[in-house]
């Protein structure tokens, strides 16, 4: 048996297994992440097994060597995921790692506590860990943190806990000079499509609307005020009901460019012109925001940069550095093209 320091001898599995109240084997399934135990014998086992310090720690590697890294996505099946990509598996041929893709959902089934989804990652090789717009929970993240796995949150979700490392974009900014453009063509019916209610990215673009809006002196009408989704079929939605109220907006501002383009495809649905007679904004740069009719005017967030930072800062801490600051905000600009104009009749 190990010693556990400041602890002592710690129990055998069979000790555990007895505490558990389940086999020997039933505990060995659990430590070393397999998905055939049930959910609540498994939280009783992790409890036990974090309490007793039954760790699996990633293999000590030199500074610099070769590593493996995992990207976690909740959907990589977008022109967002392809960007991020793109930037973490550049900076991995770059500084020789191995960046392995998957879905945060297929990662995660059954392991709501994180632990054993942790020891899983390390058993699997990874050496690190990049999860990209996924809400973290504090029992995942004391996960990984018990088996000394090293975590960096791209384009979180919600505002990180304190200690976890993240890279993000100005997205207050970005809201604010979004609706400032739209604002100079002259729309004062501006409408925000938000994503889901309280997630921190949706927000922060949220309050740089009403910041401008707030700044021409402008009233910002609650019912054009309105939450999601970041996909397209939520911005189809909620641009359905706008353009057939009774008083429809002259512009959108949309949360992400896959959600502009479903405002997009309603307005046609409806009869209406882009951007003859809507405007619309997106958010990303993706690059299929260039390839649309008409070409989306967005505002560019450095994708391909945030997934380079994130892997270089992921690196950093599998090689035993301690990173400050550990929240990074890359700028983002605004890129006019075809899809904003001056309102119908303002000539």
């Amino acid at each position: 048996m190990g010693e556990v320091p400041g602890r002592g001898k710690r129990p055998t599995l069979a000790a555990i297994a007895a505490e558990a109240g389940v086999s020997t084997a039933t505990v060995s399934k659990v430590l070393n992440g397999r998905d055939d135990v049930g959910a609540r014998t498994r939280e009783r086992i992790e409890r036990l097994l974090l309490e007793h310090e039954y760790l699996q720690a990633p293999p000590k590697r030199a500074a610099g060597g070769h590593r493996t890294i995992g990207l976690i996505f909740d959907d990589f099946m977008s022109p967002y995921a392809t960007e991020l990509i793109r930037g973490v598996t550049d900076a991995g041929t770059s500084a020789d790692a191995d960046v392995v893709v998957g879905r945060f959902s297929d990662g995660m089934s059954g392991y709501s506590s994180g632990a054993t989804w942790a020891r899983r990652l390390v058993k699997a090789g990874r050496d690190g860990v990049l999860v990209v717009t996924s809400d973290l929970t504090s029992q995942q993240v004391a996960g990984f943190a018990k088996v000394r796995l090293p975590l960096v949150v791209v384009d979180p979700v919600h505002t990180p806990q304190a200690g976890v490392a993240s890279v993000g974009a100005t997205n207050w900014t970005g809201g604010l000079t979004a609706t400032e453009h739209l604002i100079s063509l002259g729309h004062r019916r501006i409408a925000h499509l938000g994503g889901p209610a309280g997630a921190a990215i949706s927000q922060a673009r949220l309050h740089g609307f009403r910041a401008a809006m707030a700044n021409a002196a402008l009233p910002v009408d609650p019912e054009l005020v309105v939450d999601g989704g970041f996909g397209f079929d939520a911005g189809a939605e909620l641009a359905g009901r706008l353009l057939t109220s009774d008083d429809p907006p002259t512009a959108i501002f949309a949360v992400t460019d896959v959600c502009a383009f479903g405002v997009v495809q309603a307005a046609r649905a409806h009869g209406v012109r882009v951007p003859e007679d809507l405007s619309v904004v997106g958010f990303d740069d993706t690059y299929v925001a260039r390839w649309v009719t008409p070409a989306l005017t967005t505002v560019r967030t450095p994708l391909q940069d945030m997934g380079r930072f994130a892997l270089e800062m992921l690196l950093r801490l599998v090689d035993g550095e301690v990173l400050d600051p550990h929240h990074i905000e890359l700028a983002t600009q605004l890129v006019v093209r075809g899809s904003t104009a001056p309102p119908r009749g303002s000539g």
